[in-house]
């Protein structure tokens, strides 16, 4: 699966968003961190540092900013050729320093002990189409989806047990309200009490777009926080 079907322009954007030029390909992903030069992403669109350009702001074209990529780092266990989604995560080190302004900012980490409960609210954004099999957009678009229980999104109707600890359902069982194709890699981002954004997931599946009853799926960012301290140090 690959913005949001329903979903409402993004003004003042809060987390960081980075897109790939310069190749037939097109990912979403997010900077995390305290480190200006790291970004998370899915490790499904090339592994070589020299197709790819991050951008960042709230226009696909043309960008606020641009930069190179250093280094890509894919998870070791992840499968290109097995679709079962598993150890869907990365790290990307740029050429240099982001630079945050009024719509390039950052969002952090969360712990790996960190619970986001059931029916949090959300917010998943993107270039990606509004509709399945559509077109992606050129201003980054955004929508409010609810955390939904492992045990419900595994449910035989939903996805029938294919949701592992890594990954995590958001959305509506009703549908409607979801990413879609061209938003993989995207955040999904959660505001504390305290106002502080933080990663939740990363757009990685799904059946279609705003099905019922097949909600987006993301990686799941505390199950691979380790893993991402361990690769950068964060």
């Amino acid at each position: 699966k690959q913005t949001v079907t329903t979903g409402e322009n993004k003004q003042g954007l809060r987390y960081t968003a980075f897109s790939s030029h310069g190749s037939t390909y097109r990912l979403v992903c997010l900077k995390t961190g305290l480190m200006e030069k790291l970004v998370t992403l899915l490790p499904n669109l090339g592994r070589e540092p020299w197709r790819w350009t991050a951008s960042f702001g709230i226009w696909l074209r043309p960008p606020k900013q641009k930069k190179l990529v250093r280094r890509i780092i894919i998870h070791e266990k992840y499968n290109d050729f097995f679709l079962n989604h598993e150890y869907d995560v990365a790290v990307v080190e740029l050429t240099s320093a982001i630079e945050f302004t009024s719509d390039v900012h950052s969002v952090c980490l969360p712990e790996a002990s960190h619970i986001f409960p059931d029916n949090t609210s959300c917010f998943v954004t993107g270039w990606g189409a509004l509709e399945n099999d559509g077109y992606s957009v050129n201003q980054l678009r955004q929508a409010e989806v609810k955390i939904i229980s492992t045990a419900t999104c595994n449910r035989r109707q939903v996805y029938g047990g294919a949701i592992t600890p890594g990954m995590l359902c958001a959305g509506y069982l009703e549908g409607q309200v979801d990413a879609c194709q061209g938003d993989s890699g995207g955040p999904l981002v959660h505001a504390d009490s305290r106002g502080i954004w933080y990663l939740v997931g990363i757009v990685s599946w799904g059946d279609e777009c705003g099905k019922p009853n097949k909600p987006g799926v993301y990686t799941r960012v505390t199950y691979y926080r380790n893993w991402i301290n361990a690769k950068t140090g964060i």
